[in-house]
C-alpha cells in the first residue's frame, strides 16, 4: 500500500522535496477556502492535513494531493451560515461515509463516461479559476479576493487595483518566481525548481526589505494538534433532514473532482491509479475529518499539478505534504508566514500555464462542432458555477448529442425476396432517439400481404424500441398484413406484446444481448 521505494533514493528524495513544496502552497489556499466557507482557518488547515494525510496513505493515486478545496467551499457556506459550524462537521462525517459507500459499490468506474472534450473544458476551466483566484491579490484589499470568495468564482468586477509601487513590486516578484521555475531544470533538477523559487523570492524580500504582502497578512496559521471532537447537534431526523442534502452535493462534488484529478495525473504520469480505492479514501479521510473539527475536502487539481511537476511520484509526496502542514501549524508559524504571497502566486500561475491545455486552439477547428462546443461550454461553466456541474452539464450534453447523431443512423432497406413477400431489412440501434425515424420509414399500404422485418443488422436498446416494435405490428395487423420479425434477441421476445405471438425464433442466428428496461431490474 505504501509506495516509498527503499531502494530508490532518488524518488524518495524527490518525493520529500516536492511534498515540502506543495505544503507552502496548501497554507494560503487552506486558509483562503476556510474564509470563502465561513468557518476559522484553522478548519480549513485541519482539513488539509487530515484529508491529505489519509488519502496519501490508502486512497487511490499515488501523488495527488488532497485537502479543502473552493468547489466545496462555496456549497458549505450556505450551510454555515444558516445553522451553524456542528452541521458543517456534522455533514462532513455523512458526506464520507456516502463516498465510501459509492466506493464499496464500484461506482468510481462510471468516471469513465465522461467524454475527452469534457475533460478538457474542464482542465481549461480550471485553469481559467486558478489564474483567477490569484487576482484577489492584485487588489487594494489584499486578501478580500481569497477571503469573501469573489476570485474563487472568477469574478474581477468592483476590484480596486493596486497601483505605482506595490503593483510594479508584486508584479516583479511574481515574474521572477515564474522564471526561476521554468529555467532553473535547464540547470539542475536535483531540488524542486518551485521550492527554489519559494526560498529565493523569500530571501530576497527580507533580504532587502521589500514592502510586500505575506501569508500572516490572510490569517494566523499558529494551532494544536486538532482533537476529537464529535459534532454537537441533535442526532435525530430533523438534522438529518438538514444535513443529507448538503452532504448528498457535496459528496457527488468531491469524488467528481477527485477522480477527474485522478485520471488527468494518469495522464501525466503514465501510469493507472484506482478509482473505487480513491472513493473509499475520500469517504474515510472525510469522515474522520469531520470527527476532529475539519471542513472536509477532495483532490485539489492545483496542488496535484504543483506535485506531479515537482518529481512528487509516490504516497510519499502526499504524506510529507501532509506532515510539513501540520508541523507548520505546531512549530513553523512564524516562518510560513513570513513567506511573501507573490512567490506563492507565480507557483500557481506556472500552474496555471501547465495546466491550461493549449492544443484545444489548434483542435478545436479539427473536431466535430458539437466536441468543439461541448469544450467551449465546460470551460465556461466552470468559471461562473464549479466543477462538479459544469462535469454534469458536460456529459448530459455529450450524451444528448450521440443520441441526436445516432437517431439518425437508423435506416430501413426495402426488397422483395423469392416468395414475393416484403422484406425490412432494419440498420442501426433502435432506442429512444431513433425510435420516430423508425417508425416513420414504414407504410403497410405499401407492402404485399406477407411482410418480413429483420433486425439482424439492428439491436433494439431500450423500452423506447421495444414500444416502437409493437406499434408497428399493431400497424399491420390492422392493415390485414400477415408479419414476421426475425433475429430479435430472447429478450425483445420476452418483452414485447403485441408483436410476441409474430416473432419467429431462430436459436442459431438470433442475438444475445441486454436491454435498458425497468421490468428486467
Amino acid at each position: 500500500m505504501f509506495e516509498f521505494h527503499p531502494s530508490k533514493v532518488a524518488t524518495i528524495k524527490n518525493d520529500v522535496l516536492s511534498g515540502l513544496t506543495v505544503a507552502l502552497a496548501l497554507v494560503p489556499e487552506a486558509v483562503a477556502f476556510a474564509f470563502v466557507a465561513g468557518v476559522e482557518p484553522l478548519v480549513g488547515l485541519y482539513a488539509a492535513f487530515m484529508v491529505g494525510l489519509i488519502t496519501a496513505c490508502i486512497g487511490g493515486r499515488p501523488g495527488m494531493i488532497s485537502g479543502a478545496t473552493g468547489a466545496l467551499a462555496v456549497v458549505m457556506v450556505t450551510l454555515v451560515a444558516d445553522h451553524g459550524v456542528e452541521y458543517l462537521f456534522a455533514t462532513v462525517v455523512l458526506m464520507g461515509v456516502l463516498q465510501i459507500l459509492a466506493g464499496v459499490f464500484k461506482l468510481g468506474k462510471f468516471i469513465r463516461m465522461v467524454p475527452h472534450p469534457v475533460m478538457l473544458g474542464f482542465v481549461n476551466g480550471l485553469a481559467i479559476v486558478i489564474f483567477l483566484a490569484q487576482l484577489g491579490q492584485f487588489g487594494e484589499a489584499g486578501q478580500a479576493g481569497w477571503l469573501d470568495g469573489t476570485f474563487m468564482q472568477g469574478s474581477i468586477v468592483d476590484v480596486a487595483w493596486l497601483h505605482g509601487e506595490q503593483l510594479y513590486m508584486l508584479i516583479g516578484l511574481v515574474l521572477l518566481t515564474m522564471a526561476i521555475i521554468h529555467y532553473l531544470p535547464r540547470l539542475t533538477t536535483a531540488i524542486p525548481s518551485s521550492l527554489v523559487a519559494i526560498i529565493v523570492v523569500t530571501l530576497m524580500v527580507f533580504g532587502l526589505n521589500l514592502d510586500t504582502r505575506v501569508v500572516g497578512d490572510i490569517a494566523s496559521i499558529e494551532g494544536g494538534l486538532p482533537t476529537f471532537h464529535l459534532p454537537s447537534v441533535p442526532f435525530n431526523l430533523e438534522t438529518l433532514a438538514i444535513i443529507f442534502p448538503y452532504s448528498i452535493i457535496l459528496a457527488a462534488i468531491g469524488l467528481i473532482e477527485s477522480l477527474l484529478t485522478l485520471r488527468l495525473v494518469d495522464e501525466i504520469t503514465e501510469s493507472r491509479g484506482r478509482g473505487n480505492k480513491e472513493c473509499i479514501g475520500q469517504g474515510v479521510a472525510n469522515t474522520v475529518t469531520g470527527m476532529f473539527g475539519g471542513m472536509g475536502g477532495c483532490a485539489m487539481i492545483g496542488q496535484s499539478m504543483i506535485n506531479v511537476n515537482s518529481g512528487g511520484r509516490g504516497r510519499l509526496s502526499g504524506i510529507t505534504a501532509a506532515l510539513s502542514l501540520l508541523l507548520f501549524i505546531l512549530v513553523g508559524s512564524s516562518l510560513i508566514e513570513n513567506i511573501p504571497l507573490a512567490a506563492l502566486i507565480g507557483v500557481m500561475f506556472i500552474v496555471v500555464i501547465g495546466t491550461f491545455e493549449w492544443s484545444s486552439f489548434r483542435i478545436l477547428r479539427k473536431v466535430p462542432r458539437s466536441d468543439a462546443m461541448i469544450l467551449i461550454l465546460v470551460s465556461g461553466v466552470t468559471v461562473a458555477t464549479d466543477l462538479a456541474i459544469a462535469v454534469i452539464v458536460g456529459v448530459i450534453v455529450s450524451a444528448l448529442v450521440f443520441a441526436w447523431e445516432h437517431a439518425k443512423h437508423v435506416l430501413v432497406e426495402t426488397r422483395e425476396d423469392h416468395k414475393g413477400s416484403t422484406v425490412y431489412a432494419v440498420m442501426g440501434p433502435l432506442f429512444f432517439g431513433s425510435a420516430s425515424s423508425f417508425l416513420e420509414q414504414f407504410d403497410p399500404s405499401q407492402a404485399n400481404d406477407d411482410v418480413i422485418i429483420d433486425f439482424a443488422g439492428s439491436r433494439v436498446c431500450d423500452h423506447s424500441g421495444l414500444e416502437a416494435i409493437d406499434t408497428l405490428a399493431d400497424r399491420y395487423l390492422n392493415a390485414g398484413k400477415t408479419l414476421h420479425l426475425v433475429h430479435l434477441s430472447a429478450e425483445c421476445r420476452k418483452l414485447l406484446t403485441k408483436a410476441g405471438n409474430l416473432v419467429e425464433v431462430n436459436v442459431i442466428e438470433d442475438p444475445k444481448y441486454f436491454i435498458a428496461e425497468d421490468s428486467l431490474a
